[in-house]
């Protein structure tokens, strides 16, 4: 299994950003879940990185040819792909992975958070999408989708979609009831 990991190439100012990100690459890596992710060696996204490498994790990196210089390519990961836009590099992303998830950053997160849910709204994939709400950083943005509910946006059939985790712990049970519903289909189809 890969996951997806969208995070910011800062840290943010609160220490709790960079201590959760490096415990998801370490949990994640010890649960053998591969990380695909953005390919920088800076920010949350090299935190998650370092960690799942320290613990023997594989992490694969996607960096835009532009970007290269600017957040500095991980020189140290398991593969790294230099592709040519970030366009390509979302594709590549959404690929490799068989879930997502969103960490605290900015609008390159979000952008590439919303794409990946908006994939899975129009029916692309039915992959786990999550939102890893750490300190109550997504709190104002999902007061917004329960406002795009309320408001006829989102269709109520959708709002499984919006999966939020406040702890790894959440992540995982997200995972493993995503992996079961996954067995249960294959099983109807024998």
């Amino acid at each position: 299994m890969n996951i997806s990991i969208y995070c910011g190439s800062q840290t943010g100012k609160n220490p709790v950003y960079i201590e959760k990100a490096k415990e998801l690459g370490e949990q994640l890596a010890k649960a053998e879940i591969g990380i695909v992710y953005g390919g920088s060696n800076i920010g949350l996204m090299g935190a998650v990185a370092d960690q799942a490498l320290l613990h023997g994790g594989r992490v694969i990196g996607i960096m835009p040819e532009h970007l290269q210089k600017r957040e500095v390519a991980h020189l140290h990961l398991t593969e790294i792909y230099i592709v040519d836009s970030m366009h390509t590099r979302k594709a590549k992303m959404a690929d490799l992975a068989d879930a997502y998830i969103a960490l605290p950053g900015g609008c390159g997160t979000l952008d590439e958070y919303f794409e990946i849910f908006t994939w899975a709204q129009i029916g692309l994939h039915t992959k786990p999408v999550i939102l890893y709400n750490i300190n109550g950083f997504y709190d104002a943005l999902i007061l917004h989708f329960e406002k795009m509910l309320d408001e006829g946006f989102i269709r109520e059939e959708q709002r499984s979609i919006l999966q939020v985790a406040t702890s790894v712990d959440d992540i995982f049970n997200i995972l493993s009831t995503a992996q079961d519903e996954v067995k249960k289909v294959a099983n109807l189809t024998k």
